[in-house]
């Protein structure tokens, strides 16, 4: 069993709080994904789990057994580096094979293990050449089959595909989504700042701001219902537009008078006494569409970009404010639209309601 869990975990250095009160419990066989903003603690967080970073304070147990001061050899954890980290004078079977060296394994363990993590990551060709012999992407994977012959209990990977290009990136990750796959009983944690990563490879996603963790849940759950303006900007690219307003009628369906003077009718209910109350109404750009009658937003298209399955509006780049741009994302192709005044709205159910932060869908 490779259950973890995080009860009250802390990193600072010095004064200075890096992470503090992180509860989390992961599950064996998950595929957990930690995202975030720049400097939120996402690698430190996963480095206190290899045993690279001491925890400050709280309690970190790998299947059942506290690992605070267990030394990282010893914790049944392998790690991925974003940097390949390759022996470059080794063959790709010698750089995977070190550790069990290291370890004593006998030459038929050895060469069982290599050919079943070359096979797995369709390295076999490639056993007796040297790293500089190798792609990016193939590299990458030799990264990945050092870690795969140790045959941990937890796989954790940190930010593994940063350093590759585009088509490399998509095709490393259908790998790593297959290695899973064949591994169902192995725990893995993931560290990135790529959304399509996070949501295509994730049984959970844990998002981290601030010093803690600001929502855990299902890819879906965290893009359709997010608890703070926060997860909601953050999860969804391009990110959620909120237009601020107040609301004018409560009931099952909310009706908000927005500053911009649009109307949106959100469902999402309110109670008596919450008439005026300040509210941002959240809606993605994927569910915005050309208003026929009641618009909820109205604006002059300033820039459009046209990605050929879609068409991206934005309005408001000009802000002196500095607030960000409203956007909107049209399927298809709509060419002549800069500097046309264009209305928009958007299905109730499509759209949130934030108030000081929080999604009020959480409120009840």
């Amino acid at each position: 069993m490779a259950d973890l869990n995080l009860a009250d975990v802390a990193k600072s250095y010095g004064d200075v709080h890096v992470l503090r009160n992180i509860n989390l419990d992961i599950k064996s066989g998950e595929f957990i994904v930690f995202v975030g903003p720049s400097g939120c603690g996402k690698s430190t967080l996963l480095r206190m789990i290899a045993g690279l970073e001491q925890i400050t304070s709280g309690t970190l147990k790998i299947g059942g057994e506290v690992m605070n001061d267990i030394p990282p050899s010893q914790r049944g954890i392998a790690m991925v580096f974003q940097s390949y980290a390759l022996y470059p004078h080794m063959t790709v079977r010698d750089n995977m094979a070190f550790a069990l060296k290291i370890a004593g394994k006998s030459k038929e363990e050895i060469q069982a293990a290599t050919d079943r993590a070359g096979k797995m990551l369709q390295l076999t060709p490639y056993l007796d050449r040297l790293p500089k012999a190798l792609s990016g992407g193939q590299r990458q994977r030799v990264a990945i089959g050092r870690a795969i012959v140790r045959d941990p209990k937890v796989y954790l990977f940190d930010e593994p595909l940063s350093n590759l290009d585009a088509a490399l990136r998509v095709a490393t990750r259908i790998e790593i989504a297959q290695l899973k796959a064949s591994m169902p009983d192995r725990t893995m944690i993931y560290v990135t700042h790529d959304q399509t990563e996070a949501m295509t490879l994730a049984d959970r996603i844990v998002v981290l701001a601030g010093g803690g963790i600001a929502q855990v849940g299902a890819p879906l759950e965290l893009y359709e219902r997010p608890m703070t303006e926060f997860v909601a900007q953050f999860i969804g690219s391009p990110a959620m537009n909120l237009l601020p307003g107040k609301v004018s009628q409560v009931g099952q369906t909310t009706v908000v008078q927005l500053d911009g003077g649009g109307v949106a009718r959100v469902a999402i209910p309110t109670q008596p006494g919450d008439e005026g109350m300040k509210v941002n109404v959240g809606i993605r750009p994927e569910d915005m569409r050309i208003a026929e009658d009641e618009a909820i937003f109205e604006g002059t298209v300033d820039l459009t970009e046209a990605l050929g399955e879609v068409t991206l509006l934005y309005f408001g780049t000009n802000n002196a404010d500095g607030k960000a741009p409203v956007i909107g994302k049209l399927p298809g192709i709509h060419t002549g639209m800069t500097g046309q005044s264009v209305r928009l709205t958007a299905d109730p159910q499509a759209m949130h309601l934030f108030h000081d932060g929080k999604s009020l869908l959480y409120r009840h």
